[in-house]
């Protein structure tokens, strides 16, 4: 109800994706002025809202599926607003982060946060390395296209590492599934053997049991 009196108050609505956000505006019968607010474009709406804000008027930001400034736009413009004395506040909405570590089991501790790992396998597997001797449950974003190659590089490496999947969270078709990560990426592969998988995935991988070798051949 908050997160609607703010974009109701607001002036300007700046949008990840205009097309998507429009719906939402149109289901509640909002007509604030939608303005595109992306990753190409972020520092020159810096500008903009910084002259509106100083102007008299609220902007607001709203991105797709995640939270501003973590994994999504938002963190350039927060610190330019910041820096330029204008007031910020945030209106926190589901958090994909926080409910695939309490579905996971592997959390009550700390945690490392590392949203969307590197594309390139070897760098990948360089960061994970940096990672996991942390000792807490590492979360992180993969695409679902993306999804079974990183099960399969993870079983290699680690293969009796315990993993959450954790799809399409706080949605319709929510699914989390567990296991280590060769059996989960059979289980995908056999679902969706012939089709796209689709979604937006977290994967958490369980720290370590203190028992636990880890492939540095593979």
């Amino acid at each position: 109800m908050r997160a609607l009196e703010v974009l109701r108050a607001a002036d300007h609505i700046l949008a990840e994706d205009t097309r998507h956000t429009q719906h939402l505006l149109a289901h509640y019968q909002i007509r604030g002025r939608l303005v595109s607010c992306h990753r190409f474009n972020e520092n020159s709406r810096a500008h903009f809202v910084i002259s509106q804000v100083q102007a008299g008027r609220v902007c607001a930001l709203v991105t797709n599926a995640g939270m501003p400034g973590v994994s999504d736009p938002g963190a350039r413009l927060a610190r330019a607003c910041r820096e330029a004395g204008i007031y910020l506040t945030v209106i926190p909405g589901p958090s994909a982060v926080t409910a695939a570590l309490a579905l996971s089991g592997y959390g009550g501790g700390g945690y490392a946060m590392e949203g969307f790992l590197p594309r390139k396998p070897g760098a990948r597997r360089r960061r994970l390395e940096a990672l996991l001797p942390l000792g807490l449950p590492v979360v992180v974003f993969e695409s679902p296209y993306r999804l079974l190659k990183l099960l399969e590089e993870i079983g290699a490496w680690m293969p009796a590492r315990q993993v959450c999947v954790a799809r399409e969270l706080t949605k319709l078709n929510e699914e989390c599934r567990w296991g280590t990560a060769a059996e989960l990426q059979a289980l995908f592969a056999a679902r969706f053997a012939g089709r796209r998988l689709k979604g937006e995935i977290v994967l958490v991988i369980a720290p370590a049991d203190g028992g636990e070798a880890v492939d540095s051949d593979q």
